[in-house]
């Protein structure tokens, strides 16, 4: 409390006097103090989220003010393989459309990005399933189809248009670990098929998961958007079969009366973006979501 105290000038009497009195008005303890410190309670910790989001928006509003036209700042979740075909495209058509708007992207394990959501440290994000318990707003966005990808001389590498995954037989594979949302889906898949997969590894990173692919070591089943970057086109791949292998993805923020104008702005050029690189034939395997990504879904 006295390097609190000393931080914002005052004197640390007065300081706590603030807080007692802010405790009053909420009928609620927000610190909880030992002889060791002081922490926050989970009010506290739930009045501290929503005062941070609070005072982005007073910042934001007061330099939209100044500029006369949309500013501010917006955090954006992606998976590596979303922002491996979207990223690029997202970051440049918001900086075409609103260049004072600061964007920030973090590329995360879809796993993370939720909680990372549910805390406001970001403030949207492509996710591949919902969180019922969540006041979040999700709008669908499309379906991406998996795809057995490897070298083309692995041993058991199929050669056909598709695939499926009874019949990979005792291929190589290299996965995702079983934190990650993708081995999840694959897991559920295995079962539904009654195959028992071979594999040899599992990497949670895209990147290297995929130079281990190209090395021949073994073969790996991943959305199309795993296949945009370049380094990749060497890579042969075959479509999985089962209609039932495929990843949902949705643009899921924080309810729309916390989201910042800079906030719903980015929602839509996401969603816009998206819906281009699918119609142009550049995200592998995608198809669009019905409803369509202008429709807002809120959980409740």
């Amino acid at each position: 409390m006295g390097r609190a105290a000393l931080e914002l000038g005052v004197v640390t009497s007065a300081l706590s006097q603030q807080i007692s009195r802010l405790e009053g008005e909420l009928s609620t303890r927000l610190l909880q103090r030992t002889s060791a410190g002081v922490v926050p309670t989970d009010a506290g910790m739930a009045f501290w989220r929503q005062a941070q989001l609070a005072l982005r928006h007073i910042d934001d509003a007061a330099v939209a003010a100044r500029s006369a036209r949309l500013s501010g700042h917006v955090s954006v979740g992606m998976a590596p393989s979303t922002a491996s075909v979207l990223g690029v495209a997202f970051a440049q058509a918001m900086r075409a459309r609103y260049p004072d708007v600061r964007l920030r992207i973090v590329e995360s394990l879809s796993g993370y990005l939720a909680p990372m959501l549910s805390a406001r440290q970001i403030d949207l994000a492509v996710l591949f399933r919902e969180e019922p318990a969540q006041r979040w707003s999700v709008m669908p966005l499309l379906d991406e189809q998996l795809f057995l990808i490897g070298v083309r001389e692995l041993d058991g590498m199929p050669t056909g248009a598709s695939v499926r995954l009874k019949h990979l037989g005792r291929l190589a594979l290299i996965l995702p670990s079983g934190t990650h949302g993708l081995r999840a889906l694959l897991s559920s898949a295995f079962r539904r098929a009654a195959y028992e997969p071979n594999v040899v590894a599992e990497v949670d990173g895209l990147a290297l998961l995929m130079d281990l692919v190209r090395t021949g070591m073994g073969a790996t089943i991943q959305p199309g958007a795993a296949l945009a970057r370049s380094a990749n086109g060497v890579l042969a791949s075959v479509q999985v079969a089962e209609r039932y292998a495929t990843r949902p993805n949705m643009i899921v923020s924080v309810s729309d009366d916390e989201l910042s104008p800079a906030g719903l702005a980015a929602r839509v050029v996401l969603a816009d973006v998206a819906r281009q690189l699918v119609h142009e034939g550049r995200w592998p395997g995608a198809r669009l979501r019905v409803p369509q990504p202008s429709q807002t879904v809120k959980t409740p």
